[in-house]
């Protein structure tokens, strides 16, 4: 899909475009663009209008409509125009975009963002951006019958800012988010038999092979072995599927800065292990991999944007399966950091992945760990699919998420982190047990990670709910590559 930012420099009616979006308030209030539309028309707007409910996300269809160029006009709902905000807007330009696919209109023009004021208007674009390319995904990597349609090929969006450096940067975040976010979902609603930990280590070469500025390394079980990453290679054991330890580093222009380590776990399928998970659903199981195709896909996007930070991924990629080899309930492992884990549960396996790559990112001394994975179904059950569940040991940079978050609609919440919770690891066996039990099973899932925080601020993120949805939009979200670019962009620009 090809998209472009114009600067309004004439008026709306004299667009030539085979659609162009123009929203509408609650109460029949018009838009500034609805307005000029309207005027030439003589009218004719208003009077089409009448019946028209503006409640947010609702459309219609106008064809010849006088004197405006445009071939067909789509009138999106905006609700109040008290409570226009960015969620808002997202929500009325995903609403245009899928009206223009419903019928198969090939090229549009959206005015929507012209409510905004200049400075956010760049912002609401951005998201714009996102969304559109979001709206036209679709998944045919293993699909032999492809439908054929008219596909929606390009977008225009007009904005009120007339400074060509924001709108450049407006278009090239925007884009590099989604391409981002683009390979996330690929990698997430691949089947396992083809997402494996060698296909993600092969992925990482690819964008090294894109990107001067990234370099992989990528770790066999020899490796592994030498380096005492015994926990991870306890999970991987009862697979027949060889297990990968991907380093993938983005390196700025700012060779001697401390790296920010993003960490993804990487399971390409759990079968819960010994401990095995009821069938039902099992086949989503897939998706537990989706820590580490959010880590790919943030490097990919930052490359592509060449923020001044360094930042390198560490992806543990391993298969949970059941087998005379796999760990059992009641085992005792080590970890790479020395401490000894009783294992209760084998389906409690991403924290036993995890707390190694934990442990091995000490030796870059980074300024900054954050976790990604789809760790507990007690996240689930506490923020559904909505908000991604925050820990943290810092303050400063649980703030930054927090505020980035709200720029790119990829919500958190913050969860406690209080020691309280730590009695329910304690071990009789061992240094420490790999699961609390059923109460808190989110927030004890943190605690076990903080056990293998070395002395760097970090931030774990539980993606459980939010990685990939079961409704209309079934499959991989691509959550959470906007929040953690997003972030880094901020803490580019506050540095």
């Amino acid at each position: 899909m090809e998209i472009y930012i114009e600067n309004k420099t004439i008026n709306i009616s004299n667009i030539e475009t085979e659609s162009l979006g123009i929203g509408i308030y609650k109460n029949n209030i018009l838009t500034s663009s609805a307005k000029e539309i309207n005027e030439n028309s003589n009218d004719f707007l208003k009077q089409i209008l009448n019946n028209f409910n503006a409640e947010l996300g609702n459309s219609i269809v106008l064809y010849n409509i006088p004197n405006i160029k445009a071939k067909s006009i789509v009138i999106i709902g905006l609700g109040d125009n008290d409570k226009y905000s960015l969620e808002e807007h997202n929500i009325a330009e995903e609403s245009f975009f899928k009206t223009c696919i419903k019928h198969q209109i090939k090229e549009c023009y959206s005015t929507i963002a012209l409510e905004a004021d200049p400075e956010k208007s760049i912002l609401f674009i951005k998201n714009s951006i996102i969304t559109a390319k979001g709206s036209v995904y679709k998944y045919t990597a293993t699909i032999k019958n492809i439908e054929k349609t008219i596909e929606l090929k390009k977008i225009v969006f007009i904005t009120n800012n007339n400074n060509s450096k924001d709108i450049d940067r407006c278009l090239l975040e925007g884009t590099s988010i989604s391409e981002g976010i683009y390979l996330a979902k690929q990698l997430g609603n691949l089947p396992s038999n083809i997402c494996t930990p060698t296909y993600l280590a092969n992925e990482a070469k690819k964008l090294e092979q894109e990107f001067s500025s990234i370099k992989t390394n990528i770790l066999n079980i020899e490796d592994i072995s030498k380096i005492g990453m015994k926990s991870f290679m306890s999970v991987a054991k009862g697979s027949n599927e060889p297990l990968k330890f991907i380093e993938i580093i983005y390196q700025s222009n700012r060779t001697k800065e401390r790296p920010i380590i993003i960490i993804g776990k990487g399971i390409t399928f759990d079968s819960g292990g010994i401990s095995l998970k009821p069938s039902s659903s099992m086949e989503e199981m897939k998706y537990d991999m989706c820590g580490a195709a959010a880590v790919l896909g943030i490097i990919k996007s930052i490359a592509k944007l060449k923020i001044n930070h360094n930042v390198i991924g560490l992806i543990p990629a391993c298969e949970n399966m059941p087998s005379g080899s796999a760990n059992k309930p009641g085992d005792v492992i080590e970890s790479m950091s020395g401490k000894t884990i009783e294992i209760i549960n084998t389906d409690a396996e991403g924290r036993l992945v995890l707390c190694d790559a934990l442990t091995y990112a000490k030796k870059y001394d980074p300024c900054l760990v954050i976790d990604m994975a789809t760790l507990t179904g007690a996240c689930v059950v506490s923020l559904g699919g909505i908000r991604t569940a925050l820990f943290s040991n810092d303050k400063e940079t649980t703030d930054l998420i927090s505020s980035s978050s709200k720029k790119v609609l990829d919500y958190v919440w913050e969860m406690p982190l209080d020691n309280i919770y730590k009695k329910q690891l304690k071990s009789d066996f061992a240094d420490i047990k790999n699961t609390g039990g059923y109460s808190a099973g989110c927030i004890t899932a943190a605690c076990f990670l903080s056990e293998f925080v070395d002395k760097y601020k970090w931030v774990h993120l539980d993606i459980a709910g939010t990685a990939w949805s079961k409704d209309n939009k079934k499959g991989a979200t691509g959550r959470p590559v906007a929040l953690i670019t997003q972030f880094l962009l901020d803490k580019s620009n506050a540095n």
